[in-house]
């Protein structure tokens, strides 16, 4: 056993150059395999980010679609509505001969209110308010001593929101401050 310690520290010694090559091939492979490491480690956490990033896409699709569901049929009511409103508008309250209608139309309207409601829907009557051009279509513009400028005038057609998103603008005359050239 002894004479095998002597051949090994003889070999050692005889051949130095071999040893360094071996230390530095190890130490190369040591840089290579950390490398390759962290490149997992990173590829790993990009895909966690990745699966995290579709999973909340995909909730908040799924909200969207329950939120939005009714778009479509809420615009076809926003029709009904308004045509409810404006028959309202035209009829005398004061003519006894359509007094039952006038109460079934009052009736109906308030119950597409309530459902409107229920379902969040919103109506935008911006009459006197400032002109938003999010929420509001300018249809004219007209010259008013009374009003501020900028301001809504009068509505031709109401808005409405659904939870908080436009459903249709309001269909608005906007103010505009008085020419200075009238005599």
């Amino acid at each position: 056993m002894a004479d095998e310690q002597n051949l090994d520290t003889q070999s050692t010694e005889a051949n130095p150059a071999a040893t360094e090559a071996a230390g530095e091939n190890l130490a190369a492979r040591v840089q290579t395999l950390e490398e390759q490491l962290a490149a997992a480690q990173d590829q790993a956490l990009r895909a966690a980010a990745e699966l995290q990033n579709v999973r909340r896409r995909a909730e908040q699709d799924v909200e969207k679609a329950h939120k939005f569901a009714l778009e479509k049929f809420a615009l076809d009511l926003l029709g009904v509505m308004d045509s409810l409103e404006r028959g309202l508008e035209l009829s005398d309250p004061n003519d006894e001969s359509i007094k039952p209608m006038r109460e079934g139309m009052e009736l109906t309207l308030k119950m597409l209110h309530d459902v409107f409601k229920r379902y969040h829907l919103e109506q935008l009557d911006p009459h006197g308010a400032p002109f938003n051009p999010e929420h509001h279509q300018a249809m004219a513009m007209e010259e008013s001593d009374t009003a501020e400028p900028n301001s809504v005038l009068k509505v031709f057609q109401k808005g409405y929101l659904l939870s908080g998103r436009l459903l249709r603008p309001a269909m608005v005359v906007v103010s505009k401050a008085p020419s200075k050239d009238k005599p």
